[in-house]
């Protein structure tokens, strides 16, 4: 069964002190940087763009065509920035890839930056997870005293700083512009676009934002290259991508496989559901993206097929719930921290999760009546596509699509007085069957 895995990302995460210099040379570690600095800088550019390779941040963005927005004849200096905030409940692959091989990250923002003709990187790091900051940090320091970073390197004459940043722990920061206002030393709040970061984004220059895997993903490319890596994937959605398994599976973790591989392929992989329980409903991309449920096993989770069901393939943090779990109390709890960490710069998304989350708590509690569901589903109405950002649609994409999938046990809700969830019963609404 693990033949369906490819680990390139993962491949020396067991390797003995994985995280340092020596560890990483010794598995052929920057052996992409020198075959990039052979290059000119818009050949490696072209080499990303035939590779396929899509954005692993969310978005699904073509990287290579993304670099090549940067207008080279501005004459402000050029920034390559990597999104390390990772905040989205459920996802969590950014964090063990910097944490277990963080030269990967390093090296790809070298070579990427090299592409753009930075000469100034930074990784923007959640503050909370200080253990990661501490590797990051150490890995440059390597890379500094090694001659990856710093002036001429390698004999190139292309010279790099990298700076890892540090920030204080927002949500809304993953969004790429207000990591932008964050980096500059402002309160972290969405820009209005135009004009995008490619032509006027940190210090108002050039400016590329990748997300880590991303931008990890490149000096694989640049070693083995564009055809090794597309020959992986589907049509449209090339290459491998790492697919968070959490939630109620018996071996939850890591598994890095080729975009299209199916979410049953995934759960056989991570030993199954826990014994005696069934799939109910999961998360494709984090709890931002609608949810889908277990008729939608055998769908390829790529950015095509995740799509064609409705939802959003996002960053694959694939959040798994069996059958003792109330979606109408997990959809609460996702809203309840939208809600917390709306920035406030737009009324939709800073007024809309606050009346979302009262009116789900009025349901979750079994008050209200079904003409509620209608107001939930006017309410997420009025935010999607209204909300300065994405934070306001990613709100409402649980609620909706839990009350397209789930209106009865919501329902349920109401007419038990409350939550009618028994987790220790065989059945969904043992207490209303009860009263029936």
């Amino acid at each position: 069964m693990t033949d369906v895995l490819t680990p390139v990302l993962t491949d020396n995460w067991g390797t003995e002190r994985s995280w340092t210099l020596a560890a990483y040379e010794d598995q052929g570690g920057y052996a992409g940087l020198r075959k990039a600095l052979e290059l000119a800088p818009v050949d490696v550019v072209e080499v990303v763009k035939a590779s396929n390779l899509r954005g692993r941040g969310g978005a699904g963005f073509p990287t290579g065509m993304k670099w090549g927005f940067i207008p080279q004849d501005n004459p402000n200096p050029k920034y390559l920035v990597v999104n390390a905030d990772e905040s989205e409940p459920g996802t969590c692959k950014d964090i063990p890839l910097m944490m277990a091989s963080p030269h990967t990250l390093v090296e790809g923002v070298i070579i990427s930056s090299y592409a753009i003709r930075a000469n100034t990187a930074f990784i923007y790091v959640r503050g909370e997870v200080l253990h990661v900051v501490r590797r990051l940090q150490r890995a440059v320091q390597e890379a500094y005293l090694a001659g990856h970073l710093g002036k001429d390197i390698h004999g190139s004459g292309y010279d790099l700083d990298l700076i890892v940043h540090v920030g204080a722990g927002a949500y809304i920061c993953g969004e790429e512009t207000a990591l932008l206002d964050s980096l500059e030393g402002r309160r972290g709040q969405p820009r209005l676009r135009p004009p995008f970061p490619a032509v006027a984004g940190l210090y108002a220059s050039p400016t590329v934002i990748n997300n880590v895997e991303s931008i990890a993903s490149v000096p694989s490319i640049l070693d083995r290259g564009a055809e090794w890596f597309s020959a992986m994937g589907t049509e449209k959605s090339k290459g491998f991508g790492i697919f968070s398994l959490s939630g109620h599976v018996t071996n939850p973790g890591q598994f890095e496989a080729p975009l299209g591989i199916t979410l049953r392929k995934l759960i056989e992989l991570a030993g199954g559901m826990r014994d005696g329980h069934e799939l109910k409903f999961w998360t494709p991309g984090g709890s931002s993206t609608p949810i889908l449920t277990a008729e939608h096993l055998d769908i390829p989770l790529d950015f095509e097929g995740v799509a064609s069901v409705g939802s959003m393939l996002g960053t694959r943090a694939l959040q798994i719930f069996d059958e003792t779990t109330c979606v109408v109390r997990a959809v609460l709890r996702w809203t309840e921290f939208y809600k917390h960490e709306s920035c406030g710069k737009c009324t939709p998304c800073r007024e809309g999760t606050w009346w979302l989350a009262q009116t789900l708590a009025r349901l979750e509690q079994g008050n209200g009546s079904e003409a509620d569901l209608d107001l939930l589903l006017d309410q997420c109405d009025n935010i999607l596509g209204r909300s300065f950002c994405a934070l306001g649609d990613g709100a409402t994409s649980p609620i909706s699509s839990s009350i397209a999938h789930f209106r009865e046990e919501y329902l349920a809700h109401l007419t038990h007085g409350g939550c009618p969830f028994d987790r220790t019963a065989s059945t969904i609404f043992p207490k209303v069957e009860a009263h029936a």
